[in-house]
């Protein structure tokens, strides 16, 4: 009878391990399912109508050329420090950046530009550096309403974090453009 109820015993051990088990394997599932539900979810409240809203404006800016007239007017600027210091102020102002940003349409066609300008010999080598941080000045402005609706971030902290973003991307794109200047010194010597 003591053997009976020693086997009983490493039996019920034995059972309450495996559903201990089961159950710990149950809430991983779980959690994994859980967070994929809220990923397709969040896929479809932010990040699907931000691309559609990105592919109209990048087909809109393409369709009626005004990337490419908007780059051949500030292409010139570049030659440059103070111009540079202009384009990156024009490119970053707080209107136009999340405007400018979606493809960087306008900062491809004005990188191209700027390129070919610098091995035609119309614009110095070493001034590259400042126009690549120049034509920049926008990017991530076009992510900042996603990111903070991705965050989850109440009305006013939106109303109150996209324009303080985008002021503060008009700040740093001049100061990056002056440090590219100044590290663009002996470059291409």
């Amino acid at each position: 009878m003591m053997t009976n109820k020693k086997g009983s015993t490493g039996l019920k051990k034995m059972s309450d391990l495996l559903g201990g088990f089961g159950r710990g394997i149950g809430k991983v599932v779980n959690a994994l399912y859980d967070g994929g539900r809220k990923t397709i979810d969040m896929m479809i409240r932010n990040i699907i109508p931000f691309i559609a809203f990105i592919a109209f404006v990048i087909g809109l800016i393409l369709y009626t050329g005004a990337g490419e007239a908007i780059a051949k007017g500030l292409a010139p600027l570049a030659s440059n420090i103070g111009g540079l210091i202009i384009l990156g102020l024009i490119v970053g102002f707080p209107v136009l950046s999340p405007v400018l940003g979606p493809g960087a349409v306008v900062a491809q066609v004005i990188g191209t530009l700027v390129g070919t300008l610098i091995i035609a010999g119309e614009i110095p080598p070493q001034m590259a550096l400042p126009a690549f941080f120049a034509i920049d000045v926008q990017v991530g402005c076009d992510f900042i309403p996603v990111g903070l609706s991705l965050g989850e971030a109440k009305p006013k902290t939106v109303q109150v974090g996209v324009p303080a973003v985008l002021f503060s991307r008009e700040i740093t794109g001049v100061i990056a453009i002056i440090i590219a200047y100044f590290a663009s010194f002996g470059l291409y010597s």
